[in-house]
């Protein structure tokens, strides 16, 4: 038994290299998300400004109109996305089609940010505990120095983890609530075009 514990100890103090890298790597991605979400904030900003009183008072009428509208905007996911489904205004499954694929597009994107909130919290905790068996060690023998250096990568681990988890779920509820109004839009969109096409049949 002393054998299996002692090898369950190498192994555990072996993976104390890889989760800090993998740490600080989801750390640093997170920050970096952080400016993308600032500059996607920016491009939001001026495309609402152009977009959403148009949005909140276009009807079948003037659907046409819309997509020269769209491309004055600024160049965002959905303007893209809505302009494509001017490209399939012919047929309806074409359409459904396309918006389907912008939802599995931005789910994709979201799956960027739903690793942050799992995988930061889950290597700070596998942070926190390799340490604590060597500082445990080391106040048994009576050596506080090695006791204080693990208990203090435990520490900043946890933090970095914590810091990681919460920066991804920010991040998350910010980009879902932008999908779904997105995705409202679209299908708003595809409905009025839908209505036009079968005025003129």
């Amino acid at each position: 038994m002393e054998y299996v514990s002692n090898l369950m100890f190498w192994i555990s103090n072996g993976l104390l290299v890889p989760v800090i890298v993998g740490l600080l790597f989801f750390f640093f991605k997170s920050i970096f998300m952080l400016g993308q979400l600032f500059n996607q904030y920016l491009l939001r900003s001026k495309q609402d400004k152009v977009l959403k009183e148009e949005l909140h008072h276009l009807d079948k009428e003037h659907v046409s109109d819309f997509a020269f509208t769209l491309e004055k905007s600024p160049q965002t996911k959905f303007t893209i996305a809505a302009l494509q489904l001017y490209k399939e205004r012919k047929s309806l499954i074409h359409r459904n089609r396309q918006i389907s694929q912008f939802e599995i597009q931005a789910d994709k994107e979201l799956g960027k940010s739903k690793v942050l909130v799992k995988f930061g919290p889950i290597l700070g905790l596998m942070g926190t505990l390799i340490p604590m068996g060597p500082a445990l060690v080391g106040l048994s023998t009576g050596d506080i120095g090695s006791m204080a250096y693990n208990m203090q990568v435990a520490f900043a681990t946890t933090v970095l983890g914590l810091f990681t988890g919460a920066i991804g779920f920010v991040l998350l509820q910010i980009y879902q609530r932008w999908i779904a109004s997105d995705l409202t839009n679209l299908d708003f969109i595809s409905e009025l075009i839908s209505q036009r096409e079968n005025e003129n049949v």
